[in-house]
């Protein structure tokens, strides 16, 4: 026991020894503390590495967190080329062992440390079975957006911002100036507002408006607008100058175009529903003249041929309507007469009382054209002849012998009898079907069949059944008796 006194003792006397352990403690201390932000030394690690559009500040030592708790260091940060003219930064990092395997799903995030500035690399693990080996890459397609940080929200204020708001604030209380009424009514219609506003609020919350859908769709929108930002934004310089020139006009004209609106749109409001009618009649008249507008593409050429020949004769219609005038000054002149009206009122009588006779004698010439015939064959007639007179005689012939014959007196209608039995019959139809009227278009009179040695008078259904002439183009001749 005195012996291990003694040696203790001895080396705690032992100035030199004391101040070499001191020496060594201090230069393990400070090399333990210069490497403490890289791991400690002799302690196997789960090297990875990760890709991320923007480094944004991470340096080597920076903290890698899962879930708040720190899991390794950052050992590295170099730029690498993506290869489509597009440059991410490339992270090495030395995870503890306790963080492998990471599932191969995981997402990276650069957050912030502390208001200062630090930052840290954030890993959120994924749910797939499978891991990252250690020394592969966590692919940038996994690195979500970094948060907007403290020191970047007041970065925006630079001093072309500072500026620009300075000017809008100038604007917005010149505007606002000596408005103040109108501001105090505008507050007081906000309760109505908000009032009647529920229900919009309600709809558009409902389920079935799918207001989510509209956003993403206006997503979709803004992502199809974006490649044209910079022409839009031309557009927007452009403008300018269009709103500085509605500025030059805004008084007194823009101005009092507002102020003479309200009794305009009143005006509208009471004429609109007069004007509902007319606009009604408008749509099916123009609806009516669709199918012509239509068949006008078609028929142009034609119009434009008849217009092209029209024109000549409307240039000499001047002339013609100098020569009409005496002749409608004497229709005129007739028609105030104090007995035109009362001859108009006699040819009425007149067509009156011939108008039934009309309806059958008209027939016999529109029908079987009998007139034009019989006056045709009349001046033939009269026309044609020699030095002893025209064609026109009266001939006359040797009537039949027989009982009743038309050369004496008869008591019955001549039937046959007689020296000649088949030429002594009567034939006669008083009233032939001349296309009158409950006739049918069938002209008879001078169409007539000849039956001999038959006794035919009237209408004779047998003689006609094949034989009924229809619109003829000229008689036919046929014998009578």
């Amino acid at each position: 026991m005195s012996r291990n006194r003694g040696g203790i003792g001895g080396f705690a006397s032992s100035p030199i020894l004391v101040g070499a352990v001191t020496v060594l403690v201090i230069i393990v201390a400070v090399f333990l503390a210069y490497n403490a932000n890289n791991g400690l030394p002799f302690v196997s690690t789960y090297d990875l590495n990760a890709r991320l559009p923007n480094a944004d500040a991470l340096v080597k030592g920076n903290e890698v967190r899962i879930g708040g708790v720190r899991v390794g260091v950052v050992k590295s940060v170099v730029p690498v080329n993506e290869g489509n003219g597009k440059v991410a930064a490339e992270l090495s990092l030395a995870l503890d062992k306790t963080a492998e395997p990471l599932p191969v799903d995981s997402t990276i995030m650069v957050r912030p440390k502390s208001a200062l500035g630090l930052k840290y690399l954030q890993i959120t693990p994924g749910h797939s079975s499978q891991g990252f080996r250690a020394g592969e890459t966590i692919p940038l397609a996994q690195a979500k957006p970094e948060p907007v940080d403290i020191d970047q929200f007041f970065d925006m204020f630079n001093k072309p911002t500072r500026e620009a708001i300075r000017k809008n604030l100038a604007g917005f209380g010149n505007a606002l100036a000596g408005r103040g009424p109108q501001l105090n009514e505008a507050i007081g219609a906000l309760r109505r507002l908000a009032v009647e506003g529920q229900p919009v609020l309600r709809t558009i919350v409902a389920p079935s408006t799918d207001f989510g859908g509209f956003w993403e769709a206006l997503e979709a929108l803004s992502a199809t607008v974006a490649p044209v930002a910079e022409t839009q934004a031309s557009m927007f310089v452009a403008l300018d100058q269009t709103f500085a020139a509605f500025a030059r006009v805004s008084r007194p004209y823009i101005q009092e175009t507002i102020e003479k609106s309200p009794p305009a749109l009143d005006e509208a409001n009471a004429d609109l529903p007069v004007l509902r009618p007319f606009l009604h009649d408008s749509e099916r008249f123009f609806a009516a003249l669709l199918p012509g507008a239509r068949a006008l593409g078609q028929t142009s050429p034609v119009i434009a041929e008849a217009l092209h020949a029209g024109i000549p004769a409307l240039n000499g219609s001047p002339a013609l309507n100098a020569q009409l005038t005496p002749t409608a000054q004497a229709l005129v002149d007739f028609q105030e007469a104090p007995g035109t009206m009362t001859g108009l009122q006699l040819l009425t009588d007149s067509n009156e009382v011939l108008g039934p006779s009309l309806r059958f004698i008209t027939p016999s010439q529109t029908v079987c054209n009998y007139w034009s015939f019989a006056f045709n064959e009349v001046a033939g007639a009269s026309r044609q002849g020699n030095q002893y007179g025209h064609w026109l005689n009266a001939l006359t012939f040797a009537a039949p012998e027989g009982p009743n014959a038309e050369s004496g007196q008869a008591s019955a209608p001549a039937n046959g009898g007689g020296p000649r039995p088949e030429e002594n019959h009567l034939h006669y139809n008083p009233y032939p079907r001349t296309a009158a009227p409950g006739q049918g278009e069938v002209c008879e009179a001078g169409n007539e069949k000849y039956a001999k040695g038959q006794t035919v008078i009237g209408h004779a259904a047998k003689l006609w059944s094949t034989e009924t002439i229809t619109r003829p183009n000229k008689t036919q001749g046929g014998e009578s008796k």
